[in-house]
């Protein structure tokens, strides 16, 4: 950002209402340099764009804010990210602060909250709401269950998000690009780690940590069947 110039600032949200309520409330005193509702994108634009600051939620398709701030970190050090979620879980906080957020504000603040934020983000201050401020004195002492997602790598943790939200294995495996026998194993692995034996387990793990919001799915607590695994597989890349 050069002297004189507005901060540029890029929206990472998969609301469209709530996003395109921030890029018209932020465009009045920002350079609103772009928008994305998914990390893909998001990491795409933001590295192409390069923007003062970012302001992401924390749960989105293709791995959600961390993912974001994780691959743009490495390209681009010094970018300032401000989450702004409706999450006040603390397995949400630390894992954000892990990836290298500088601040975490929930939605239920008032907009002049928002933009005062942005400016001590952009100051190169931690702005965190009140609500979640505590955790940051003991975020390691998190509950058993947030300690096993957090053993989750990112590819895993995508996994976990579909199938909690009730994808089967096949949608999974398409939405993640990748082979229906390659989310198996993905599963195994989150299984062993998790120490669970059905998806069921893995759903009410990731929304009884806040992994997921309840309005994520529609029944968390429906009985979810087992589904039949075939041998067929889902043209693209196996990521790691």
């Amino acid at each position: 950002m050069s002297g004189g110039e507005n901060p540029r600032v890029f929206v990472v949200e998969d609301h469209p209402i709530v996003r395109s309520g921030l890029v018209n409330l932020l465009g009045d005193r920002y350079e609103v340099v772009g928008s994305a509702d998914t990390a893909s994108t998001a990491i795409e634009m933001i590295i192409d764009r390069w923007p003062d600051l970012v302001l992401l939620d924390v749960h989105f398709a293709g791995g959600g804010g961390e993912a974001v701030i994780r691959a743009v970190r490495q390209v681009i050090p010094e970018l300032k990210f401000l989450c702004f979620t409706v999450s006040p879980s603390r397995i949400d906080v630390a894992r954000m602060f892990d990836a290298g957020v500088d601040g975490y504000l929930l939605k239920t603040s008032d907009e002049q909250e928002l933009l005062d934020a942005i400016e001590a983000t952009l100051a190169g201050q931690r702005p965190v709401s009140r609500e979640v401020a505590g955790f940051m004195l003991d975020i390691d002492s998190d509950a058993p269950d947030a300690e096993g997602l957090e053993k989750l790598t990112r590819r895993e943790r995508e996994v976990v998000d579909l199938i909690a939200r009730g994808y089967t294995y096949r949608e999974a495996a398409l939405s993640l690009t990748m082979a229906v026998k390659t989310l198996e194993t993905h599963m195994a692995h989150i299984f062993a780690k998790l120490n669970v034996q059905s998806r069921h387990e893995i759903t009410r793990i990731a929304f009884e940590t806040g992994f997921l919001r309840p309005d994520d799915q529609i029944d968390p607590d429906a009985d979810i069947d087992e589904p039949h695994v075939h041998d067929d597989e889902v043209d693209g890349s196996e990521d790691e």
